[in-house]
């Protein structure tokens, strides 16, 4: 294959990967679709956090791209919804040391094959040159999705995996509605010494 060669390559001249969002070729987003995406509302972020920045609102292609993400093994989508974020984080979420993310449950690991956070975090660290460290564990516990909004207030419970963690941490997400979440690991975070915590997702619930 010659250096000219598109990403993708043959393959993908010849069959066009459809944009998720409307069906048209685009990936992981058509341009249509990528300029429908809606910046969310300012809102303050949830108590023990001192700042939290998203890519979108989570309403239409946002919602396709990460349920795709979440639930279809759409791993694809992964490095252009990093590279979004890391552009809003550079731009919104002053500087950090390092970036650690919110796991998922074990069991939701295991079906999946990997952690989409992880993957989404790994991504966030790469575009913006930092460490990616794991510094949470999270207790068994029923997942957040599908559960009304009073359970998802109660939160998952998380536990530092370490102690001495960097001063200034960027924990990322997929996709906040409660923020029940960012709140608790936060809270492990800064009992394992962590001063300023941020928080960058890709989506947040308007």
């Amino acid at each position: 294959m010659s250096r000219s060669s598109p990403p993708g390559g043959l393959a993908t001249l010849l069959f066009p990967v459809p944009c998720p969002a409307c069906g048209r070729p685009g990936e992981p987003l058509c341009r249509p679709c990528a300029a429908r995406l809606r910046r969310p509302p300012p809102g303050p972020p949830p108590p023990g956090l001192d700042a939290w920045v998203a890519v979108a609102a989570y309403e239409g292609p946002a919602r396709v791209l990460v349920a795709g993400v979440k639930y279809r093994q759409a791993r694809a989508a992964l490095p252009w919804l990093a590279s979004a974020l890391a552009r809003v984080v550079r731009a919104e979420a002053g500087p950090v040391d390092a970036v650690t993310w919110a796991p998922t449950t074990p069991a939701r690991r295991r079906a999946r094959g990997f952690d989409h956070a992880e993957l989404l975090a790994r991504g966030v660290g790469r575009d913006l040159g930092l460490p990616v460290l794991a510094l949470l564990a999270r207790r068994p516990g029923t997942p957040q999705t599908g559960l009304p909004a009073a359970r998802r207030r109660e939160g998952p419970v998380f536990a530092p995996s370490r102690r001495g963690v960097p001063h200034r941490l960027l924990v990322v997400d997929d996709v906040v509605t409660t923020g029940a979440t960012l709140q608790a690991a936060a809270a492990a975070l800064r009992v394992a010494g962590a001063r300023v915590v941020v928080a960058g997702t890709v989506a947040r619930t308007p």
